[in-house]
């Protein structure tokens, strides 16, 4: 009986052990985690969270000023905002550079990313 749970407890140490390895694999995409948020809203919590809507798919700054440089009315200065952390609707300690948030890498990753510019 003494066997069988010993036997038990190192196959879940061995699944657990899969997943760690899962985990570190995909952290290491070349799409980082990314928020949308205002960039006119920071506060020492960090940037309002937004909808995704706000920022333009591929763009790193979003489209809240018009022709001339005049801010739209009823828009705000959203953007992509790479690696944060994420509070009560809060965002921080990210950057809004891409190719910097793909550079850092994760956990297991070599750190050479395809930063592209």
């Amino acid at each position: 009986m003494a066997e069988t749970r010993r036997r038990l407890r190192s196959s879940t140490v061995v699944l657990g052990g899969m997943g760690v390895i899962a985990a570190a694999l995909t952290s290491c995409s070349s799409d980082p985690d990314r928020r949308c948020v205002d960039r006119d809203s920071y506060t020492y919590e960090g940037y309002k969270v937004v909808a995704d809507k706000n920022c333009k798919s591929g763009s790193s700054s979003g489209s809240s000023y018009g022709k001339g440089g005049k801010r739209k009315t009823g828009s705000s200065d959203a953007a992509w905002y790479y690696d944060s952390d994420v509070d009560r609707g809060r965002a921080d300690y990210g950057t809004f550079s891409r190719s910097e948030a793909v550079d850092r890498g994760g956990f297991g990753c070599s750190g050479s990313g395809s930063g592209g510019g």
